[in-house]
């Protein structure tokens, strides 16, 4: 009788042994499964703000795009439209003749517009900000205007990078910025690649600080420094009192790395 119970007691240990093991690969396969549809529907959520974001993007653009030359007045009057629906948008920025034109808003931070829309919706492309202290009452020297290179992106700042070759700068050599009081054109005096630095380093060209130049010293330092830095020679350069316009964004060249466009005011459409 007692060598029966053992061999009983075996076998029940062996069942519960089995359950276990079996309980665990469902459980296993439960959260193999969870893990699956979790990034499935990230994935897919990603895939349809990108869609949503690219045609919202497009439908936008086609607003001020339809506008003919010959009515600038028509190009401001759009950016009021625009305005109303968010007063962060101060202007639009377009590049003609290429995927660059976008609204370009200005927050109370630099942080805001990196992740969301014009409609302040998320947005992983972000979009066209204006420093956080830019002066318009100045107005300050520097339209310094910031927009992501997201490599899984055709949209917002990436095409700016073909402004490394001077070529394509050869056939892209104005911007057009329009705001609620006037539609200008800038031409381009500097194309350069730079990063940002750290606060030990000496001696270097931190053009990502230049807002508003105190006097004309800084002023000329500034377009001196952006002159020599440039990728070629565009035979441009601004003088004391010009209004400049910089375009910036992230260049996977070096870590931390940037491209700005410099480029000067030379006409009100």
């Amino acid at each position: 009788m007692a060598k029966g119970k053992h061999e009983k007691t075996g076998k029940s240990d062996k069942r519960k042994t089995n359950r276990t093991k079996s309980n665990k690969k469902r459980i296993v396969l439960i959260l193999l499964i969870l893990i699956f549809i979790i990034s499935a529907s990230i994935t897919a959520f990603f895939v349809y703000n990108k869609y949503k974001n690219k045609k919202e993007n497009d439908d936008l653009k086609e607003i001020v795009s339809n506008v003919e030359e010959s009515k600038p007045n028509e190009r401001i009057e759009k950016v009021k439209e625009l305005q109303k629906e968010n007063q962060d948008i101060i202007g639009w920025l377009e590049i003609p003749d290429s995927d660059i034109s976008y609204p370009v808003l200005q927050g109370e931070d630099n942080e805001y517009y990196m992740t969301h829309n014009y409609k302040k919706e998320y947005s992983k492309d972000g979009s066209l900000f204006l420093d956080k202290d830019y002066d318009w009452s100045i107005p300050s020297t520097n339209l310094l205007i910031y927009g992501h290179n997201n490599m899984s992106s055709t949209e917002m700042f990436v095409g700016l990078m073909k402004y490394k070759e001077e070529s394509y700068y050869k056939d892209h050599k104005k911007i057009r910025f329009t705001t609620d009081k006037e539609d200008a054109e800038y031409e381009i005096l500097s194309v350069f690649l730079s990063r940002v630095y750290y606060k030990s380093e000496t001696n270097v060209f931190r053009y990502y600080y230049f807002i508003n130049a105190e006097n004309e010293e800084q002023f000329n330092n500034y377009v001196n420094e952006a002159k020599k830095a440039s990728l070629y020679d565009t035979g441009v350069t601004a003088e004391y009192g010009d209004q400049l316009l910089t375009l910036t964004t992230c260049s996977y060249h070096t870590t931390d790395g940037r491209l700005a466009v410099v480029a000067r005011k030379v006409e009100n459409n």
